[in-house]
């Protein structure tokens, strides 16, 4: 049974039917909010990158929150391959214990940012011509964005409920803003629905904004005053957009490739609970989903994908995790050749399923 399973919104879907995937057509590559469970989009990713499958006829916009501006921020760096193959070591390998707290934990992550991106070369990347980042963050309002986790939670917990009701009682909450590189914001940002602010990404502010984008509430202390951006505390961009939550396709017939660790998608953090809360047709019109099937995810450590809840399942057994994490790495490893296999060969016309 195949590693990997395709499903394609409406247009994206008549389009590999009619003339399978081309490549050349994606204008955006998307990842999600989902935390360690990115490590299984490692090959996929490797794959895209050595191969140089994305970005070859026109700029491709990497619009990312949380784990996925943490890959995508690796994508522009001179040796991205290298800064990316750091980034798993660093992320897989640091350690955390029972005394941490969210300072100590975001201290830990600036060590992480450290390791796979230099400083020197943020010039270079922010020059690149192939990949535009875009790094989606929640600044937190009012006690969302206290350091006092006993308020953080009670606010959360209101947020909770009214989101219940509409997710546009998140606004109450938090602010998207949208950090970018380019000469212009991402398209998304220009859509009617779109609610929030963008701020370019520049020299002294591209570590703290996609550091910012991963902190994630009650668990990370959240970023302050990022330089050039509205001043506040920047919390985790999965907040506001967990999965996937807007049309990011530039033109009509553009592809949004998304590359998850499962079926279903999320639109924020708090709707997991709610089965009801999907993107809608639109927003999902123009993507393209590979997601690993679950003959492989039973092969996995653990029969599951590397998650949050790993921390405290292996808390005083860093090796232990450390080790399963390098495991679905290696076994994740062949996924970006198989997708590459399936759209060369037209395979994929025959497998992709409607969303």
């Amino acid at each position: 049974m195949s590693r990997l399973r395709i499903k394609a919104g409406k247009k994206a879907y008549e389009m590999i039917k009619d003339g399978g995937f081309n490549f050349d057509a994606v204008s955006a590559y998307y990842g999600a909010a989902v935390g360690p469970r990115w490590l299984i989009a490692s090959g996929f990713d490797l794959t895209l990158l050595t191969q140089n499958l994305l970005g070859r006829s026109r700029a491709v916009h990497l619009i990312g929150s949380s784990a996925g501006a943490w890959r995508f921020a690796a994508w522009l760096q001179p040796q991205a391959v290298a800064s990316y193959q750091t980034l798993l070591n660093a992320y897989i390998t640091v350690g955390y214990t029972r005394k941490d707290t969210p300072a100590t934990i975001l201290k830990k992550f600036t060590h992480i940012m450290d390791a796979y991106i230099e400083d020197d070369a943020l010039p270079f990347a922010l020059a690149n011509k192939r990949y535009r980042l875009s790094v989606i963050t929640a600044r937190a309002r009012h006690l969302v964005a206290s350091d006092n986790l006993l308020l953080q939670k009670s606010a959360l917990a209101a947020c909770y409920i009214l989101n219940f009701f509409s997710r546009n009682n998140l606004y109450h909450f938090a602010d998207r803003v949208v950090f970018y590189n380019g000469s212009k914001p991402p398209p998304f940002c220009f859509q009617p629905q779109f609610q929030g602010k963008y701020v370019r990404i520049n020299e002294i502010n591209f570590k703290y904004a996609v550091m910012a984008s991963g902190a994630i509430p009650l668990v990370v202390a959240g970023v302050e005053n990022i330089f050039g951006a509205p001043r506040g505390v920047y919390r985790d961009g999965g907040l506001i957009d967990y999965h996937l939550s807007h049309q990011f396709a530039a033109r009509e017939n553009d592809l949004v490739l998304f590359f998850h660790h499962q079926e279903r998608i999320i639109p924020g953090w708090l709707d997991k609970k709610i089965k009801r809360r999907v993107p809608d047709e639109q927003t999902l019109n123009n993507v393209v989903m590979v997601f690993p099937s679950q003959s492989f995810i039973d092969k996995l450590p653990g029969e599951k994908v590397p998650d949050r809840d790993d921390f405290l399942t292996y808390m005083d057994k860093d090796k232990e995790r450390i080790a399963h994490w390098h495991k679905a790495v290696e076994l994740s490893a062949p996924l970006g050749e198989d997708f590459l296999e399936l759209v060369e060969s037209g395979k994929i016309r025959d497998v992709v399923e409607k969303m």
